[in-house]
């Protein structure tokens, strides 16, 4: 009963296990040795995590569609340019109504790579070109390793007081992110049987792996006194600044694909790949990048976020979908 609720409202069945973490390091947050203990797992479950995503990755998703090179080079600016130009002019709203720590989440937000499952499985219901969609997201979601961290630091540094070693997060990233995906996707080929065999369990494996992070990072938060910087007046202005960023991207993808002569399947794919923003990359990211205590209010505009973009384009892949169907 539950589930089928969760499908026709589009839902996000993942979204209420990251909320009941958030609840669960409310009420019961790591402390101690505790914290300790889970500061060490996280690390762990983010190593294990990026590993994972090497070793599904296959190489001929990144080589078979690399000829599309005009449809590849808009989703990119989409991802790395138009977020985070819009992620700046949101300064226009700090502080009132928006809090500024919100502000930097959106900032963090705008500055990350796009999602890869949810772009493809969008792409495909609406009708769009797949294996472009393939190559776009996986591509994105590797440069987004290096590229986020320093787009972090570029948005972060605009910041009145800002600072950041960029340099030092790239290196944080590069031996905590980038050297798992790595060695993961080398150890492909001895891999790749067991893979196929175990998807659902190592699906749960990476998903159990963001709710951990997101438990400590929340705890980390919740010690810190997170619920005493956002009420539910800030949590809405989330919501609506999601709303309207995403309204904005969807806006000039679409007309930027037209106006760029684009087809109708590549339009497709340019909506659903250039509009993502993606969780699976941004929490374990957000956890090498911030201080512990800072993590839990970075990632809370990107888990809203996240939500309504899973909503919205389930929304648009239907309706690609019946117009693909009209004669």
């Amino acid at each position: 009963m539950l589930t089928s609720w969760l499908k026709r409202t589009h839902i996000d069945g993942f979204l209420i296990v990251l909320i009941g973490a958030v609840v669960l390091a409310s009420f019961l947050p790591a402390h101690g040795v505790g914290d300790t203990i889970f500061r060490h797992l996280t690390t762990a479950a983010i190593a294990l995590l990026f590993f994972m995503h090497g070793a599904k990755l296959p190489r001929q998703a990144l080589i078979g569609g690399l000829g599309h090179w005009r449809l590849h080079l808009t989703i990119f600016a989409s991802t790395f340019i138009l977020f985070p130009l819009l992620g700046l002019g949101m300064q226009l709203f700090v502080p009132h109504p928006m809090h500024e720590d919100i502000y930097l989440g959106f900032l963090y937000l705008c500055a990350l790579p796009a999602t890869v499952q949810s772009a493809i499985a969008f792409t495909s219901i609406g009708g769009g070109n797949i294996p472009a969609a393939v190559c776009s997201a996986s591509a994105s979601s590797i440069l987004g390793i290096f590229l986020s961290p320093i787009l972090v630091g570029l948005l972060m540094e605009t910041q009145e007081g800002g600072s950041g070693d960029t340099l030092g997060a790239i290196r944080a990233i590069c031996l905590q992110l980038m050297l798992p995906f790595v060695i993961g996707h080398l150890c492909r080929p001895l891999l790749k049987g067991l893979i196929h065999r175990y998807k659902k369990a190592i699906n749960i494996t990476d998903r159990s792996s963001i709710v951990l992070v997101v438990y400590t990072a929340f705890s980390e938060a919740v010690v810190g006194g997170i619920w005493k910087q956002i009420d539910l007046f800030s949590i809405g202005m989330i919501v609506l600044f999601s709303c309207v960023l995403l309204a904005v991207v969807l806006f000039i993808n679409i007309h930027a694909a037209r106006l760029l002569g684009f087809g109708k399947e590549d339009e497709i794919t340019i909506v659903f790949c250039g509009s993502k923003k993606s969780l699976a990359n941004g929490v374990p990211m957000a956890n090498v990048l911030f201080p512990p205590a800072a993590v839990g209010l970075m990632v809370l505009p990107l888990m809203i976020f996240h939500q309504i973009q899973l909503m919205v384009c389930a929304v648009m892949a239907a309706r690609y979908a019946k117009r693909l169907e009209k004669p």
